[in-house]
């Protein structure tokens, strides 16, 4: 078993052999855009701060996206070495401009199957500051230093990288680290007054799809038999068509455009989800006892050290 995931059986023939018959991501990478309501998120982010909640459009498109996977576990999935895994943690990776330097940061946040809207804007504001920060030297940053210090020897040492990935040997400590290994990539091209695209996914990695949001758009719709136009959110999705078939896919992204037709959906978590299997990393909700004892008696062993401290400055 890979440390990033868990062969996947019970899939039809037909997906079982496709990533024999396209080895590489980009082989099989299929591209779709999906146009949202803009009025329908505008409005709700609008209410929410009328409540005191700073939501952004972003949040709730991500929210929705983690929403859709809780209910369709194919768009965890990966396939490496012509074999298909499920993820065992749902990871997001996204593109930070530091505003010190205008540097770009990729790194990777992790959700709970189970997150609201709450949790995720929660999770998205600590990732950005994190970013953010002047003095910001992420681990990614330093791996990537570091192979880059490599010099003649960089392509050897990705080379063998990329040959551990290929036969499950990948340490953890590389896999969380890697912007590359995850569930998928969000790129928010809006934030930059830039058309949506259809960004390639890597074939290095486990990331499965891509979905770039871009500046909003104009449609012409019909309405009450006169044309009028209609602002759109449009999202430029890329995905690997190895993992599921397109009904699948088609009904994942009628998912997603369900809870941004109506985001309130989103304020609650789901009665229940959907998983090829019950990793722990995926929801809290999957931890085993053993876990669950061994974390109580990591937070008493630090409450009694902060205890400790206290008294002793007293």
């Amino acid at each position: 078993m890979r440390a990033d995931g868990k062969r996947v059986k019970n899939v039809d023939p037909m997906y079982t052999l496709a990533p024999y018959f396209m080895r590489r991501r980009s082989d099989a990478q299929n591209a779709i855009t999906v146009t949202i309501p803009y009025e329908n998120v505008h409005d709700y982010v609008l209410e929410s701060r009328k409540k005191g909640v700073k939501l952004s459009h972003l949040t709730v498109m991500v929210a929705a996206v983690v929403r859709a996977v809780s209910q369709f576990p194919e768009l965890n999935r990966f396939v490496v070495n012509s074999k298909i895994y499920a993820h065992n943690e749902l990871k997001i990776a996204m593109v930070v401009l530091r505003p010190s330097d205008n540097t770009p940061s990729m790194s990777k946040m992790k959700f709970d199957l189970y997150d609201t809207v709450f949790d995720v804007n929660d999770r998205i504001n600590a990732f950005i500051e994190e970013n953010n920060k002047s003095t910001s030297n992420t681990k990614v940053d330093k791996l990537f230093r570091t192979l880059v210090g490599c010099g003649p020897l960089m392509r050897f040492a990705l080379g063998t990288l990329r040959g551990l990935d290929h036969v499950g040997l990948l340490p953890k400590a590389i896999t969380d680290l890697s912007p590359f290994h995850g569930s998928l990539v969000f790129t928010n091209l809006a934030s930059i007054r830039t058309n949506h695209i259809y960004h390639h996914v890597y074939d290095f990695g486990t990331m499965g799809m891509v979905i770039a949001m871009g500046n909003n758009i104009d449609t012409p719709k019909k309405k009450k038999g006169e044309i009028v136009l209609e602002k759109q959110i449009p999202l430029g999705i890329v995905m690997d068509e190895r993992l599921c078939d397109g009904h699948r896919y088609a009904q994942a992204f009628a998912e997603i455009e369900k809870y941004l037709k109506n985001p309130t959906l989103l304020e609650t978590p789901p009665e229940s989800v959907k998983v090829d299997y019950e990793f722990e990393g995926l929801s809290e909700r999957f931890k085993s006892e053993k876990t669950k004892k061994k974390e109580a008696k990591k937070a008493e062993k630090k409450e009694k050290s902060a205890k400790k401290e206290e008294s002793s400055v007293c």
